[in-house]
C-alpha cells in the first residue's frame, strides 16, 4: 500500500505544473530575496534555528512567499498547517486552534499556520486568531500580496515580524529559467531545446519578476514549440511572444532603450505632447517597467519643468506616486496617466530649476557669505551675542512685508516667467525688488 502511494505521488507530481515542480525545496535552490534570506540574516537564523516567531510575507506574487513557508514546513519540528484564507471561515478556524491546543498538552508540540491570502479575512476572522498567536498556541505565517499595513489588523501585525518581498530580479529570473531547462526530475531537462537570445529576454522582461509566470510560460514554450530534423524543439521569439501572450518590446529595463523610453516621456510631457507622453508611458508600462519609477519621473518634471507656472502639479505628480504604491498595477496605469496628462498640459516654468542652479553655481564659486547678525537664532547665545537684534518680523507690517537685509552683495536667481500662476508670483515680487532698489 505504502508504495502504491508512493508512486501515485510521484505520478501526480510528474503532472503538477512546472511552477509547481520545480518549487525549491531547500535555501541552495531558492533564488532571490537576499535581502532576507542571506547568510546571516534574521529571518535565515530563525528558520535555521527552528526558532521562527509569527511572520507576515508580503509582496508580488511569484517571488517565493509560500515556498519559503514550504521549506520552513520541512526544516520545523513543528506541525505544520497550511490555509487558505479564500476557502476557510472562523469555524475551521476555531478547529485549527483546538487541535493546536491539543498538540501543545499532549505532545508539547507546537503548530504553525500558514496562512495563504490572508488579506482576504475581513476584521472579526482576524480577531479569531489573535488570542493564541499571542499566547503562542499557533505561529502564523501570513501569506499576502497586499501592503499588510492596510489590510491586517494592527494587533497582529504588532505580534509578527513583518517581511517584504521584491520582485525577483533578471538574475534570479535567469538562474530559474536554466535550473527548469535542465533538470530531468522536476524539470524540462528531458527535452532538447533551443532558446533564441531574444526569445529569453522577452522571457525574462516580460515575467516582470514573477517566476511563476516566467515558468507558465517557458512550459507552454517548450511543449508547444517545433521539433526540428535533429529532434531539437526551436524556441524562438515567436513561441515566446505566443507563450506570454505578449507582443515583444525593444526595451530593456537596464540598457539604453530604457534611457531613450524615460527621456522621450520626460521630453514629451516638457513639450506639452500628452498623446506623445502617454504613449511612451504605456510602452513602457507594457514592457514591465517599474511603474514608480515612471512616478518619480513625472514629479521631476512637475517641479522642474512646470515649477511656479502651476504648483499644484507637484501636489498631484507625489499624490500620485502615493497613490501608485498604494493600488499597484495595473489600476496605477490610470494614475500614472492622470498625472502625466496634467503635467503636460501645464503651463510651462523652469525658473525655479534655474534659480537653484544659479545660487549652486554662486556658493561655489561666488563670494563667501556668512549669516547677518540680525538673522542669526537668538536662543543659543542667551543675549550675549546679540544674536536676532534688529530682526524685523515682517507679519507686524503692512502686507506683511517690510524691507530688511536678509544677505550681503544679494544677486538675482530667481526670474519668474510670465506663464500663469508664475505671472502674479513675478508681478509682486517685480515691485517689492523695485522698493529695494530705491534704498
Amino acid at each position: 500500500m505504502k508504495q502504491t502511494n508512493f508512486l501515485e505521488n510521484a505520478v501526480n507530481h510528474k503532472n503538477k505544473p512546472l511552477a509547481v515542480r520545480m518549487s525549491p525545496r531547500n535555501f541552495k535552490e531558492f533564488a532571490g530575496q537576499e535581502n532576507i534570506l542571506g547568510d546571516g540574516k534574521l529571518l535565515r537564523r530563525l528558520i535555521e534555528s527552528d526558532n521562527l516567531s509569527s511572520v507576515i510575507f508580503f509582496g508580488p506574487p511569484g517571488t517565493g512567499k509560500s515556498a519559503l513557508a514550504r521549506i520552513i514546513a520541512s526544516k520545523t519540528k513543528a506541525y505544520f498547517e497550511e490555509a487558505n484564507a479564500v476557502t476557510i471561515g472562523i469555524a475551521d478556524i476555531r478547529k485549527i486552534i483546538e487541535a493546536a491546543k491539543a498538540r501543545t498538552e499532549v505532545f508539547g508540540k507546537k503548530t504553525i499556520l500558514m496562512l495563504d491570502e490572508i488579506h482576504h479575512f475581513n476584521r472579526l476572522q482576524q480577531d479569531a486568531l489573535l488570542p493564541d498567536v499571542e499566547s503562542g498556541i499557533i505561529t502564523l505565517i501570513g501569506i499576502t500580496t497586499e501592503n499588510p499595513f492596510f489590510y491586517i489588523n494592527a494587533a497582529i501585525i504588532s505580534r509578527s515580524t513583518v517581511f517584504e518581498f521584491q520582485p525577483l530580479s533578471k538574475e534570479a529570473l535567469l538562474h530559474i529559467m536554466e535550473s527548469a531547462l535542465k533538470d530531468r526530475e522536476n524539470g524540462l531537462g528531458s527535452y532538447k531545446v533551443k532558446m533564441s537570445k531574444e526569445a529569453k529576454e522577452h522571457l525574462l522582461a516580460n515575467a516582470v519578476g514573477d517566476a511563476r509566470r516566467l515558468l507558465n510560460a517557458l512550459e507552454v514554450g517548450v511543449l508547444s514549440a517545433e521539433t526540428n530534423a535533429e529532434g531539437v524543439r526551436v524556441f524562438d521569439i515567436s513561441v515566446a511572444q505566443e507563450s506570454m501572450q505578449k507582443r515583444a518590446f525593444l526595451y530593456d529595463s537596464s540598457g539604453d532603450t530604457h534611457y531613450d523610453h524615460i527621456s522621450a516621456f520626460i521630453k514629451s510631457m516638457r513639450g506639452t505632447d500628452p498623446d506623445a507622453a502617454i504613449y511612451w508611458m504605456a510602452k513602457m508600462l507594457a514592457a514591465g517597467e517599474d511603474p514608480r519609477f515612471i512616478a518619480r519621473r513625472i514629479i521631476i518634471c512637475a517641479s522642474e519643468d512646470v515649477g511656479m507656472a502651476d504648483p499644484g502639479a507637484l501636489t498631484l505628480a507625489v499624490s500620485a506616486f502615493n497613490a501608485v504604491e498604494f493600488v499597484g498595477m495595473p489600476e496605477a496605469r490610470i494614475i500614472l496617466a492622470q498625472a502625466a496628462i496634467y503635467v503636460a498640459c501645464a503651463p510651462k516654468s523652469n525658473a525655479s530649476y534655474m534659480a537653484v542652479e544659479r545660487a549652486l553655481s554662486e556658493v561655489k564659486n561666488g563670494k563667501v557669505r556668512g549669516v547677518p547678525n540680525h538673522l542669526k537664532d537668538a536662543n543659543l547665545d542667551g543675549g550675549k551675542l546679540g544674536h536676532g537684534q534688529g530682526y524685523k518680523y515682517p507679519h507686524d507690517f503692512e502686507g506683511h512685508y517690510v524691507q530688511q537685509e536678509y544677505w550681503t552683495d544679494p544677486v538675482e536667481f530667481y526670474t519668474p516667467t510670465k506663464e500663469s500662476y508664475e505671472g502674479k508670483v513675478r508681478e509682486r515680487l517685480l515691485g517689492i525688488r523695485k522698493k529695494k532698489s530705491k534704498i
